[in-house]
């Protein structure tokens, strides 16, 4: 049966959708005043609980469910944090407006309530804002349509995704506890999709060359059927999309000492029709995100390359999920989150009783 593809139109569809899992992702590459060097990720997901298809989510009370993975590296000192939220609480006020607008927390994070905001100022001007991020983030080209349209077709699964590949950064981190200037690029994707993801593997690769072009290449495999593509923001906005792209390993792994998980750590990837052919290695090794039984590897990337013949260089940042790993769903509660799990979920249940046993339960794998 063909499915009608709903057009993107925005402002609308940069809020929230009826949708089994939706996500609100940023990245971003910064500098200071001294030009030193930084990198941050700040992501949001909402899911609905029963039809997501991820172990411990299925086992919470709840419909819908929000969590929220960021991290922030000090590149120059080779320091890597990273926070994983297993829950997120939404205000009331949240996609109420005509732009987008999500104002949330982490209430289990250090049991300390940090005010967190996703939301779009004006026509071109966003705001997010973390424990550790307060930036502004100016648009300056049209968002990239994923697959021409807006939407990908992995057979198996389908998915609507756009991007804004070109966000001029303003504002501050916080770095050891102190609060610092920077300015710089990033980026921001924004897909919902009526599937889940538990069992997939993807690489994927948001490219920012210094001549104003942005590339995204990935390389999705569900198990049954692997699909590639690359959609490019050429310098003078225009936009294409390609399946024809390769993607290879280059030889650099680096294997986490925790999740036992091995990732290659540099790539080459090729457009052959665009004779677009680039390097990518990461710049830190260690940018591993564990959250049990959903582990990744995700963190800035240099590229240098050829278009055309002619040389190029950028930054960018590379996601590589479903790697083996064994980490699992009970090493994450007892590393990082058993009692604020067990706080959180007493208020959710106004006193529920034996809650060590409710959470072991919902973690377990």
């Amino acid at each position: 049966m063909h499915k009608t593809i709903k057009p993107v139109v925005f402002p609308l569809d940069e809020s929230v959708h009826n949708n089994i899992i939706e996500w609100w992702y940023y990245n971003g590459y910064l500098k200071d005043a001294e030009g030193n060097d930084y990198s941050y990720m700040n992501c949001l997901f909402r899911v609905d609980v029963k039809k997501v298809k991820i172990s411990f989510l299925s086992k919470i009370p709840l419909k819908i469910s929000y969590f929220s993975n960021s991290s922030i590296s000090d590149l120059c000192n080779k320091s890597f944090s990273n926070i994983i939220a297993p829950f997120s609480l939404i205000s009331k006020d949240s996609f109420l407006g005509p732009m987008l607008f999500i104002n949330y927390i982490n209430p289990v994070m250090n049991l300390h309530y940090i005010n967190c905001v996703i939301e779009k100022l004006d026509e071109s001007v966003y705001h997010i804002k973390n424990k550790n991020i307060d930036l502004k983030l100016t648009s300056v080209k049209n968002p990239l349509m994923i697959g021409g349209k807006g939407y990908l077709d992995f057979t198996s699964k389908t998915t609507y995704y756009y991007s804004l590949t070109n966000l001029k950064t303003t504002g501050r981190i916080k770095i050891r506890n102190k609060w610092i200037d920077v300015s710089g690029k990033s980026w921001m994707d924004h897909q919902w999709a009526d599937v889940c993801y538990s069992n997939a593997k993807w690489n994927w690769f948001s490219i920012q060359l210094d001549n104003e072009t942005e590339i995204v290449f990935c390389m999705y495999d569900d198990n049954d059927t692997r699909t590639y593509f690359a959609d490019i923001s050429n310098i003078e906005g225009s936009q294409e999309h390609h399946t024809e792209i390769i993607i290879t390993p280059r030889g650099k792994c680096w294997k986490s000492p925790k999740s036992k998980a091995s990732y290659p750590l540099s790539w080459n990837l090729k457009i052959p029709a665009k004779k677009i052919n680039l390097n990518v290695t990461a710049i830190l090794d260690n940018q591993e995100m564990l959250f049990g039984s959903i582990n990744y590897w995700e963190g800035a990337i240099r590229i240098n390359g050829m278009i055309k013949g002619k040389k190029v260089t950028g930054t960018g940042f590379m996601e590589l999920v479903g790697y083996f790993s064994n980490y699992n769903n009970i090493n994450y509660i007892f590393d990082e989150v058993e009692d604020k799990i067990i706080w959180f979920i007493s208020l959710a249940k106004n006193g529920a009783t034996n809650l060590t046993g409710n959470i072991k339960k919902i973690f377990s794998t």
